[in-house]
């Protein structure tokens, strides 16, 4: 989710409004904590969120992208989607302190010349921890 690949141009995407900016992960009230944390590990800090939306939610942020923890009774972490963070040079590191945290990220196949792993995080959400973000489609 942050970061680009050697010749992007992450201002001109935020002024256009280009990229995906955020993405709500489910949790309980009582497991926020635990997933807040977690999404430290991979370089999150929690920021105010909007007037009126704080009773229903978290909002933390890494380079201008977004997580925002919504509180449900009932909350779903989807089995194959997935919150992709890129962490460039710090990748090793990242993860590092996920298995000095607990959790076991499981290298994936190697894909844009990034390597990549996935991780369970609180809650059951699953997440995609990579060197570098896909490069940009061809004439795009």
């Amino acid at each position: 989710m942050s970061g680009r690949a050697a010749g992007g141009d992450d201002a001109r995407d935020r002024a256009s409004g280009g990229g995906i900016r955020h993405v709500a992960l489910e949790t309980a009230r009582a497991e926020a904590p635990a997933l807040v944390a977690f999404l430290a590990l991979l370089g999150f800090r929690e920021v105010a969120a909007p007037a009126g939306l704080e009773e229903i939610a978290l909002w933390l942020e890494r380079d201008g992208a977004q997580v925002h923890v919504l509180f449900e009774e009932s909350p779903v972490a989807p089995p194959r989607g997935h919150l992709a963070v890129a962490c460039g040079e710090d990748y090793e590191a990242t993860l590092g302190r996920l298995r000095d945290a607990g959790f076991e990220p499981r290298p994936r196949r190697e894909y844009w010349g990034s390597p990549r792993a996935y991780v369970r995080g609180p809650g059951g959400h699953l997440v995609e921890v990579m060197a570098f973000p896909p490069a940009p489609a061809a004439g795009a």
